[in-house]
């Protein structure tokens, strides 16, 4: 079983590079994907920067490399990450938006983990610098980006997964309480965040699969680190633990976690355990292979000490596998390559340009709207897979 999906991964994987890799203006030793398939000139050229993407896109490299470590995809994520600083003007901090910065943060920090990659090591720290500094005094949370009186899950959830893995415990845990406080909605989901406005703040309820996922993400960091700081091993139990403090403020965190995974799989997923939010084309193709990477993180990294965490582990396994298996089995194939549906519950459709461009502005106009062409779908499928392998056992029949 473990084998046929990492199978699966594989075929994702190329399908993604075949189509959409490309080196950036031909320079030599850079790599980035190509946002859309098939794709126009001004796509080619990457006039358009889609930062995060590139950044997600990178996060599936080191899945892959991970899994299956070799010399070529050990390349392609170090030319990713040069490919990335060359499009950004030299700087990668030269953005506006926290939120990008944040996912490119977390995803040079796991190519920094690959044996023999080293991401640039100031690159990385100037991001790093960057997103603390950018917390606002007063809310003590981060803007959606510079100068906003917006303050949301998708800058703040990434940066606190990124603080809690930098020893930056106590703003981590700042910025989790902040959300919890005050962005859960009565069906124990997490909204989008708070604008500031003149008459007072005003939440924004929308509700994105993404941002369950980096609130998962961000708690389930926050109770290991301080499972470890009371002393605690990853399979031990809570009595009798010498911190009794940090045991329970882990416990709060914990919690949490198993609240939210019953709250995902009773409202967004079916009763068969898949993921079904329409989350369409553009950025919002992204949102659920972001979920599924953090509902998988928890089946395998949250402790198993409780018959409540069990269960926990075992309805976020059982969404990353239907979930999974639903879009293996609803995909199109093109050379023997999948093609992935926005809509991990039906067929996946073929965008209607292949091997031909675009002669007039209405089948221009048509080819945008196969949700299918852009790269962010098909990224969430690849996302997907390599969640699917990691919460089946290598051991599994």
């Amino acid at each position: 079983m473990h084998e046929k999906w990492s199978h699966r991964a594989d075929l994702a994987e190329s399908a993604i590079n075949d189509r959409h890799a490309s080196r950036l203006w031909g320079l030599p030793r850079t790599n980035l994907a190509v946002v859309s398939w098939p794709p126009v000139m001004k796509e080619k050229l990457f006039a358009h920067w889609h930062y995060w993407w590139q950044a997600h896109y990178l996060d599936c490299l080191v899945d892959a490399a991970t899994r299956h470590p070799t010399k070529a995809r050990r390349r392609r994520v170090v030319n990713t990450m040069r490919g990335m600083i060359v499009r950004n003007g030299g700087q990668l901090v030269n953005n506006r938006y926290y939120d990008d910065k944040a996912w490119l943060a977390l995803a040079m920090a796991r190519a920094n983990g690959l044996e023999k990659v080293t991401a640039p090591r100031r690159q990385l720290e100037s991001l790093e610098i960057n997103i603390i500094g950018g917390i606002d005094s007063l809310t003590g949370v981060l803007p959606w980006r510079a100068d906003a009186n917006f303050y949301n899950v998708p800058s703040n959830g990434p940066a606190a997964i990124m603080m809690a893995r930098t020893g930056r415990l106590d703003q981590a845990i700042e910025i989790v309480d902040w959300i919890l406080d005050n962005l859960i909605d009565d069906d124990g989901l997490v909204m989008d965040g708070i604008r500031m406005q003149m008459h007072g703040p005003e939440v924004v309820s929308a509700i994105h699969p993404y941002n369950q996922g980096t609130v998962l993400g961000a708690c389930l960091e926050i109770a290991l680190e301080l499972r470890q700081r009371a002393g605690l091993g990853p399979g031990e139990a809570i009595e009798g633990v010498l911190d009794a403090e940090r045991a329970d403020d882990a416990m709060r965190f914990i919690t949490r976690i198993r609240s939210l995974v019953q709250a995902i799989a009773t409202h967004l997923a079916t009763p068969q355990g898949v993921i079904d939010w329409d989350t369409g084309d553009g950025d919002g193709g992204l949102f659920k292979g972001i979920l599924a990477r953090y509902l998988a993180d928890v089946a395998v990294r949250l402790p198993g000490d409780s018959p409540a965490n069990r269960a926990t582990k075992k309805i976020a396994a059982r969404l990353v596998t239907a979930s999974a298996t639903s879009v293996w089995n609803h995909r199109l194939e093109v050379d023997g390559l999948p093609i992935f549906a926005t809509d991990w519950t039906d067929d996946a459709r073929l965008p209607h340009n292949y091997g031909l461009g675009p002669s007039t502005l209405g089948e221009a106009v048509s080819v945008v709207r196969i949700a299918e062409r852009d790269l962010s779908v098909q990224l969430s499928g690849w996302m997907l897979l390599e969640a699917a392998v990691t919460v089946i056992p290598k051991d599994a029949a």
